[in-house]
């Protein structure tokens, strides 16, 4: 079945709340990891979560006759994206938090994102930033740096493992942004994804058993987690960031991480007493001023440009 063309004018409502409501679940994703972590070995965790994902969005698949991949160059961009932007970016952050890294700590430190990807769109996608886009991704940047300064005295020494947790992690998700955006375009778009999470969960399950001692605690806490992961992250969150990575440049897609630290530390206060403080209110305003610098509409070309968001 061919897919259906994407409409040129769609709702300005859904172009502007798509982005919001994709840096909304994304924030949420750390919350409910850090909830699950708690409960569960990591990597069998993710084993679940992947598989369970794979099976919705295969039933999905079918359930609207929608296309799968074709032929063995689209099944192995599919497993290549799944393998960095799941098994590698969340095995890394479910990892990282297990180890005691604070979510709030491990979603700056990942939203370093934008600022790499800027960097590499150019010359790895030919894609310009301008002036005003990179002044938006320095800012952010520096602001990222700030609400990790304002969250360290008092908290801690973060262990090794989990600092090269994130650091794994931020870089598994900037090439998995940048591939899919490279060599993922004409894989369909929920085939492709349940493609991209069967790979992942049996990378997982290899992890598993090779790391042995798996466990996983079915509490409340950690069931409220899977179910919130797998429905609004796995299948909603990764939808609406796929179909964003295929409309919009890669920079500008990147720059709505910038959003995603901010929320995620004042979720974490609330549900986890994680504190803000001073400096740390500085870095979360310059993560918005970040994003709101990188994310403007140029008044000439590109698809972002035409509204064609979400």
């Amino acid at each position: 079945m061919t897919p259906r063309p994407v409409p040129t004018s769609p709702n300005p409502a859904a172009t502007t709340l798509a982005p919001l409501l994709f840096v909304f679940l994304w924030s949420t994703g750390f919350i409910g990891t850090k909830g699950a972590a708690l409960n569960a070995d990591p990597f069998a965790f993710l084993s679940v979560r992947f598989v369970l994902a794979a099976l919705l969005m295969a039933g999905l698949t079918l359930a609207l006759r929608a296309p799968w991949p074709r032929g063995r160059a689209q099944w192995t961009q599919a497993a290549v994206s799944g393998l960095l932007l799941h098994a590698g970016y969340l095995g890394a952050v479910t990892y990282g938090i297990a180890q005691h890294l604070p979510a709030g700590v491990m979603s700056v430190i990942v939203g370093l994102q934008p600022l790499l990807t800027g960097l590499l769109s150019g010359p790895l996608l030919g894609e310009s930033v301008s002036p005003r886009q990179w002044a938006g991704l320095g800012l952010g940047f520096v602001g990222v740096v700030l609400v990790v300064l304002g969250r360290a005295p008092g908290g801690g020494a973060y262990t090794t493992p989990a600092l090269l947790a994130a650091l794994f992690a931020l870089l598994a998700t900037t090439l998995g942004t940048l591939y899919q955006r490279r060599s993922g375009a004409d894989v369909p778009l929920l085939g492709g994804t349940t493609g991209q999470y069967a790979a992942s969960a049996v990378a997982m399950l290899t992890l598993t058993a090779v790391h042995g001692g798996a466990y996983i605690h079915w509490n409340m806490e950690f069931i409220v987690s899977l179910v919130w992961l797998t429905l609004a992250l796995s299948v909603g969150a990764i939808l609406l960031l796929l179909t964003l990575i295929r409309r919009m440049p890669a920079a500008r897609v990147s720059s709505l991480f910038y959003l995603v630290p901010p929320l995620v530390v004042i979720e974490a206060y609330f549900l986890y007493g994680e504190r803000l403080s001073a400096l740390a209110l500085v870095g979360l305003l310059g993560c918005v001023g970040g994003v709101l610098l990188a994310s403007v509409t140029p008044k000439v070309g590109g698809a972002f440009a035409r509204g064609r968001v979400g």
